[in-house]
């Protein structure tokens, strides 16, 4: 597995890469709709932010994007294949965000999780901070949570 950067030419199909890794959780269309703008990317996030994608074979199994500033570190999206879940490959891309993260100065990364995503950065060491709210859902409460850098 390498982790690289993404070509502009990708960003629509990460974009429908997050939108089938979302769905897995059960969530019905109108939900998944609601949530499209924030799981899409373009081309700004890469002159904004961090991006990587995870690839094996050609094919690409994961992305995450990071947003470092003033010190802290917000991880934004971090999406699966569903068919790559529970191989690793969410591992190798938090650590390259953390990495990302602290080199660019960061002392702790804020991840706003989906609540079945929650349990899976705790098992890396993140801790609980409370709630925030949805981005796309009105009233929709996600899980916070900090990781020391």
């Amino acid at each position: 597995m390498i982790v690289r950067r993404p070509r502009i030419d990708e960003l629509s199909g990460l974009s429908d890469l997050c939108f089938r890794s979302k769905a897995v959780w059960g969530y019905d269309q109108t939900f998944l709709e609601a949530c499209r703008g924030e799981l899409s990317f373009g081309q700004h996030d890469l002159e904004e932010t961090h991006v990587a994608v995870a690839e094996q074979n050609g094919g690409i199994l994961g992305v995450v994007q990071v947003k470092v500033s003033s010190g802290e570190a917000e991880l934004l999206k971090l999406f699966i294949e569903p068919h790559a879940l529970r191989k690793g490959t969410g591992r190798v891309l938090f650590a390259w965000a953390a990495e990302v993260s602290r080199r660019k100065g960061a002392s702790r990364m804020v991840i706003e999780a989906d609540p079945d995503a929650a349990p899976f950065y705790s098992r890396l060491g993140a801790r609980t901070a409370g709630g925030a709210p949805s981005g796309s859902i009105p009233s929709r409460l996600l899980p916070r949570l900090t990781f020391d850098l």
